[in-house]
């Protein structure tokens, strides 16, 4: 196993990190839309709110108090449902806990002197949140970044004694007047760390994909002649993508589009809901208006979530597919017609199976999604799977990489 996954910490990853503000499940649909928009991996944890203010809770009762995430294709496709259009002020009102999927298991208070490699295996496990305590008194952290982190010195740390991470046992806890005080670590958080230590992991990142088993054959995916609605019906979880496909000759996928939380991230999620809830899979990811005359659009009433005060208020206007991100060319049809119906953000994130992981672990940082599509090598757009974060992080834990020191 490379040497920056047993000698790294947790606690390496939370420099420069925020506090983390709890968002709580009593909160509304409208404020989960202005939260999602400033988040990472499309989703916020959800808490439930604390019994009283001022309290010191231990480790159990805090994990305890965490419901699920939360993401942006969970909002989408509660607004879809029936009778949630009709009334959107109610359904802007209604409490994010009708809406979160729970799930408990997705969020793990640890240590900062947790050893990366452990934190790895979690995330292997499900874990998607890592609640980190923000302190800098702990005496865990690794040797490397003890005093030095990313050029700029560290303060108000007592290294003098500070034990190895490999033995966690002897670090010290936060004080009590911190123990509230939390940042949290994602996989994204994970995955930039680690893409900045690629010299330390040869020649692994340049493996490709296929070779490493990075590839998900088993994935959602629903034909673009269905309607975009059935891809809510049951939603994935991890990653939350479906991809939108046609059957090729060969019984092949074609893949044309997607529906997930990556592309509806910063959408204008009533208007995503109401196309959702209208159209076909091809259309919604392709868009439509080019396509079909003005009067085949109603009139919509659209309120807006972000407003507050004399800003309030709803405003009519015409369905467009612009405004939940995809653009339609109007001299493509709507099936067929290849990579060059696509235009912005329409297009889905795609790689060949002989793409390396280290360019893979770069288009999901730098387009900031959870997951990229695997097409063939010989053709662009004949689909073979998926690689999600889970995905990467196997990929490297379970390959030898840079030889191990034999001392820290």
């Amino acid at each position: 196993m490379a040497s920056v996954f047993i000698y790294h910490v947790v606690g390496d990853l939370t420099v420069g990190k925020p506090e983390l503000v709890e968002f709580c499940e009593t909160e509304t649909v409208a404020s989960a839309i202005r939260t999602i928009g400033e988040c990472t991996e499309c989703g916020i944890p959800v808490w439930k709110r604390r019994h009283q203010k001022g309290f010191i809770e231990n480790c159990d009762s805090r994990q305890q108090r965490f419901v699920g995430i939360l993401n942006s294709m969970d909002i989408v496709a509660f607004l879809a449902r029936e009778g949630s259009l009709e009334d959107q002020e109610r359904a802007m009102r209604t409490p994010v806990a009708e809406v979160v999927v729970p799930n408990n298991s997705l969020l793990k208070e640890v240590d900062p002197a947790t050893r990366l490699i452990d934190a790895l295996e979690m995330m292997k496990q499900g874990v998607r949140r890592l609640l980190v305590p923000k302190s800098v008194a702990w005496k865990g952290m690794s040797k490397r970044f003890s005093i030095l982190y990313n050029g700029k010195w560290l303060k108000n740390l007592d290294i003098s004694g500070s034990s190895s991470p490999t033995s966690g046992g002897n670090s010290s806890r936060p004080s009590s007047s911190s123990l509230n005080r939390f940042c949290c670590l994602s996989r994204e958080d994970v995955i930039r760390f680690v893409i900045g230590c690629l010299g330390a992991l040869a020649p692994l990142p340049l493996s490709s994909i296929s070779s490493l088993g990075a590839i998900t054959p088993h994935y959602f995916h629903i034909d673009v002649a269905s309607p975009a609605i059935e891809a809510v019906r049951n939603l994935p979880q991890d990653p939350s993508a479906v991809a939108v496909v046609e059957l090729t000759e060969g019984r092949k996928h074609k893949i044309i589009g997607e529906i997930s939380a990556s592309r509806l991230w910063k959408c204008d999620y009533l208007a995503a809901a109401w196309a959702l809830a209208n159209f076909s899979a091809g259309q919604f990811v392709m868009g439509v208006e080019d396509n079909l005359t003005q009067t085949s659009f109603p009139d919509f009433s659209i309120s807006n979530p972000a407003g507050s005060g004399e800003g309030r208020g709803q405003r009519l206007r015409k369905f467009s597919s612009r405004s939940i991100g995809f653009f339609s060319n109007p001299s493509s049809p709507m099936a067929g017609g290849g990579r060059s119906m696509y235009r912005g953000r329409s297009a889905p994130l795609t790689c060949k199976v002989t793409s390396s992981l280290a360019a893979v672990m770069a288009q999901m940082l730098s387009h900031r999604v959870t997951h990229v599509w695997v097409t063939e090598d010989e053709s662009e757009d004949v689909l073979v799977g998926v690689v999600g974060y889970t995905d990467i992080l196997i990929a490297m834990t379970k390959h030898p990489g840079a030889a191990v020191p034999t001392t820290p």
